[in-house]
């Protein structure tokens, strides 16, 4: 059951367009990676979603509702982190986190105390004395600590050290496992591989690919390393070998999944004495999309999104 859909969804901003036609589907219990550059329309996709901003064409619905006329209702229902949090500074970090969840109606203290712990986290210092990191950690146990049924995370690691997004992903791993739909905005890749089932990739305000993680392999591309017992000759010539460089007796290159085969047995004639493949990554994939392709318009990296 779709959680989360928009069809059509295009905003326009005088002459700018920010989206051009994004579909996307979130279903019930599915964590949906949303990947692209900055300035791509991630942000400005899920203001859209939070009601923030109105759609020119197109709709977004979340529980079947109108992201725009229902977002009062809607908002019970939702956590949300954006990337940069501010907070009040003379409110503690435990006053921040007992308002928003007084705000939402609930009282969860045990959850609320183990997240305090698990983020390692002082509430009872003052806001304005947090760095960028602890201000996110207030913001995620605010999130975390409530029921929501949908997470809409925007850039939520953003200034938490390696240890903590370890911590993120574990709660994200309980949301999901209780049935919770996450909608998980990143350009940190080894996190969306590891967390999401579902991945949507966006480049200047439109969809580009989406689907499982196992259909989008098809376009990436193996990393080979191999050393054979006589040269390798005309390696470049091959049909979808990429990036040949040397590495001490060994080359190293990349394969495109629908050569694989035919690479291997070309190879193979040179005798193979290591042969050595790493699975592709979302990386590959995302940076095929991107080689080239973002200065090409106005809405390349380094604008806001």
């Amino acid at each position: 059951m779709a959680i989360l859909q928009t069809t059509n969804l295009t905003k326009k901003f005088g002459k700018f367009t920010a989206l051009n036609g994004v579909n996307m589907e979130v279903n019930s219990g599915e964590v949906y990676g949303f990947i692209g550059p900055n300035g791509a329309g991630k942000s400005t996709t899920i203001r859209v979603l939070l009601g923030i901003l109105k759609a020119t064409e197109g709709e977004a619905k979340i529980f079947g509702k109108d992201a725009w006329k229902d977002a009062v209702e809607i908002h019970k229902r939702i956590s949300y982190v954006p990337g940069d949090v501010n907070l009040w500074p003379n409110l503690t970090g435990g006053e921040v986190i007992d308002l928003f969840t007084k705000l939402r109606g609930g009282n969860n203290k045990n959850r609320r105390e183990q997240l305090i712990e698990k983020f390692n986290l002082d509430p009872s210092k003052k806001c304005r004395t947090y760095s960028k990191g602890n201000r996110q950690k207030v913001a995620l146990v605010s999130a975390f600590s409530s029921d929501a049924d949908l997470y809409i995370l925007d850039e939520p690691t953003s200034g938490l050290d390696p240890l903590m997004e370890r911590v993120f992903q574990e709660c994200v791993m309980e949301a999901k496992l209780a049935g919770k739909s996450v909608l998980l905005s990143s350009h940190i890749l080894s996190e969306v591989e590891r967390l999401c089932d579902k991945v949507g990739i966006i480049r200047q305000g439109q969809i580009i690919e989406t689907g499982t993680l196992k259909e989008l392999r098809h376009l990436t591309r193996t990393n080979l390393l191999v050393e054979t017992k006589q040269p390798i000759t005309a390696l470049s010539e091959v049909k979808g070998v990429h990036g040949i460089e040397k590495k001490d007796e060994a080359l190293t290159f990349q394969v495109d999944a629908e050569h694989l085969d035919a690479v291997i047995q070309y190879v193979s004639q040179f005798g193979v004495s290591r042969l050595e493949s790493s699975p592709p990554k979302l990386e590959d994939l995302f940076m095929r999309h991107y080689e080239g392709a973002d200065n090409a318009s106005g809405t390349g990296v380094g604008g806001e999104s």
